[in-house]
C-alpha cells in the first residue's frame, strides 16, 4: 500500500471516537518496531518526523524507510513533518514524498500564523497532502523545540475555531496544557478548551506531548475530540533502558544488533500499548 494522507483515517477517528498515534522516526530501528506494532494490532499510524530527523537520517532516507514500510505492510501508514518550520521546509518534504505535512506557526502574531497556514494548505491539498496546523504554544524540550513552562500559552477556543475556518487544515494542534517529553507531574489539560473546539470545527484535535500522559486523561481527550496524538519520548525512554541494561551487564558487548533488537521490540510493546489505548487496534 502507497503512503497515504492522514485523510485516509481522520475522518474515521473523529466519526468513531478514537485517535490515530504519530510515532517518531529516529532510526531504522524505530521504522522496524512501529510498523510491526500496527501489523499485529492492525492500526492506521503515522511516522512522525522532525527536522532534527531529517538531518539525522537524510531525507530520502527517510522516505525510503516509510514507503517501504508502508507497502511491505498493507498498513494505511502516513509519513507527516513534524513542526515544519518554514514553508521552504514543507515544500521540500512534499517534493521528496511525503504524504503529510505539519506547518508550525504558533509564534506567530495570529493573522500572520492563518495567512502562511493558509498558503501551505493551498500548496498540498493541489497534491493530495494533508495539513496539520497549531495555536497556542506547547512548552516543553523535543528535537528543535525548547519552549519553557513560562513562554507556553493555552490556545484561544474563539481563535483556534476561526484558525480553522480560515485555513482549513486537516488537524488542528492547540495548546491545552500538555508538553513536550516527559512531564514531571500529572499534567493539567483543559479539557474545556478541547471540547469547545471540537465542536465548532470539521476536523480532530491532535495531542502534541503524549508521552507520560495519565491514560483516563487520554481517555478524556479522545471522547471529546481528541483525534491524533504524538509520541516519542516513552520510544525513547523504553529503548535506552534496555540498551542501558545490556551494555551495563554486557561490557564486551560491540555488535549493535544485540543491543538495538532488543531495544526495537521495547518500542514496539510501548507502540502496541499506545494504540489499544488509542482505540485505533483493528481499524487498519
Amino acid at each position: 500500500m502507497p503512503l497515504v494522507s492522514m485523510n485516509y483515517f481522520l475522518p474515521q477517528a473523529k466519526k468513531e471516537g478514537f485517535a490515530v498515534g504519530q510515532f517518531n522516526m529516529n532510526n531504522l530501528e524505530y521504522v522496524q518496531a512501529i510498523t510491526e506494532a500496527g501489523k499485529e494490532e492492525r492500526s492506521p499510524l503515522i511516522f512522525g518526523a522532525s527536522e532534527g530527523a531529517i538531518r539525522y537520517m537524510g531525507l530520502n532516507n527517510v522516505v525510503a524507510l516509510a514507503r517501504v514500510a508502508a507497502e511491505e505492510s498493507g498498513l494505511p501508514i502516513a509519513l507527516h513533518l513534524d513542526h515544519g518550520s518554514s514553508f521552504e521546509i514543507v515544500m521540500k518534504c512534499i517534493r521528496a514524498g511525503f504524504s503529510s505535512v505539519m506547518f508550525d506557526g504558533s509564534h506567530y502574531p495570529l493573522e500572520e500564523n492563518i495567512r502562511l497556514t493558509k498558503k501551505v494548505v493551498e500548496a498540498a491539498h493541489a497534491v493530495g497532502v494533508s495539513v496539520e496546523g497549531e495555536l497556542g504554544t506547547i512548552g516543553g524540550v523535543e528535537d528543535d523545540l525548547d519552549v519553557s513552562e513560562e513562554d507556553a500559552t493555552l490556545a484561544n477556543p474563539e481563535e483556534a475555531i476561526r484558525f480553522w475556518e480560515e485555513t482549513q487544515v486537516d488537524a488542528l494542534a492547540i495548546a491545552v496544557g500538555t508538553a513536550h517529553g516527559m512531564y514531571k507531574g500529572e499534567p493539567k489539560i483543559r479539557y474545556d478548551i478541547i471540547e469547545k473546539v471540537s465542536q465548532n470545527i470539521g476536523v480532530p484535535i491532535v495531542l502534541h506531548g503524549g508521552s507520560g500522559v495519565p491514560d483516563e486523561s487520554i481517555k478524556k481527550s479522545i471522547s471529546l475530540g481528541v483525534g491524533k496524538i504524538n509520541v516519542n519520548t516513552e520510544n525513547q525512554v523504553a529503548s535506552t533502558r534496555v540498551v542501558r541494561e545490556l551494555l551495563e551487564n554486557n561490557p564486551d558487548m560491540i555488535d549493535p544488533r544485540k543491543y538495538l533488537g532488543p531495544a526495537r521490540e521495547a518500542i514496539k510493546e510501548t507502540v502496541k500499548a499506545k494504540m489499544r489505548l488509542f482505540g485505533s487496534s483493528g481499524k487498519a
